[in-house]
């Protein structure tokens, strides 16, 4: 039988892990984003990586084909694994993409976050405005007044909140937009970092830029329905924006 192999020095032995090749892979995004690996320099050999992870040779090779998938790094035969730049990264992904937010320190990518979702909420809101069907109209419609109705029930005011903005993408029919701004919508919610610190006129403020889109989008007012969605998710954002870090957003 061959001997077990040792640990590498200075890297400490890592206790058994749940869903051994899911949290190994979480971990090595982890090392990238956060920059324990930084843009342009290589992982640790293969060998290393089993031994402080004490995995297999097997579960390595499948997270690192996993982490090249992703755009996080580049497999150069004889040279090992080395991190691209972030331009290469897919920032979409959604492991990538919670660890980014969850790291964001300055609150630089939710700033960003929220001006691509702006800008692509925005032009769907104005193409429903332009072209949008009535049933989808009454179906939006529907969520404002849940709104409405909840002003009292928080949790649920959101729920009917996050389906309004989710009919308007619908709606659009621009699927490329709606895939993007739905994951910068949905995911970025699951973080405390983007609560921040809610005014107590939330709820009202809310509500009253929800009824500015709805007005403009039954209207037909394709200018007045874009920039209403942009300035409720700016706005938004801003009043919840913790005072933190170098913001990236226009005054």
């Amino acid at each position: 039988m061959l001997p077990a192999t040792e640990p590498r020095a200075g890297v400490p032995k890592r206790g058994q892990i749940d869903r051994i090749g899911a949290r190994v892979l979480e971990e090595l995004v982890e090392s990238i984003v956060t920059g324990a690996v930084a843009i342009g320099e290589y992982l640790p050999p293969e060998q290393a990586l089993c031994d402080e992870f004490g995995v297999s040779r097997t579960v390595i090779r499948e997270c690192i084909k996993r982490i090249q998938e992703k755009g996080l790094v580049e497999v150069a035969q004889g040279r090992g694994t080395r991190v691209r730049p972030f331009n290469d990264w897919n920032v979409l992904d959604p492991l990538v993409f919670d660890s980014l937010v969850r790291h964001d320190e300055s609150l630089g990518v939710l700033d960003e976050v929220s001006v691509v979702r702006a800008a692509l909420e925005g032009v769907m809101a104005g193409e429903v405005a332009a072209t949008g069907s009535h049933e989808s109209r009454v179906q939006i419609q529907g969520h404002l007044h849940d709104m409405r109705r909840l002003q009292d029930d928080n949790p649920a005011f959101l729920e009917a909140d996050m389906q309004f903005h989710l009919s308007v993408m619908a709606a659009s029919k621009n699927q490329i937009a709606a895939t993007i701004a739905r994951s910068f919508f949905v995911r970025p919610r699951q973080s405390a970092r983007w609560d921040g610190n809610n005014p107590v006129d939330a709820v009202p403020r809310t509500l009253a830029e929800h009824e500015r889109v709805f007005e403009a989008i039954e209207a037909g007012d394709s200018a007045a329905a874009r920039v209403a969605m942009e300035e409720h998710i700016l706005g938004s954002w801003r009043r919840r924006r913790l005072p933190d870090g170098a913001h990236h957003l226009s005054p």
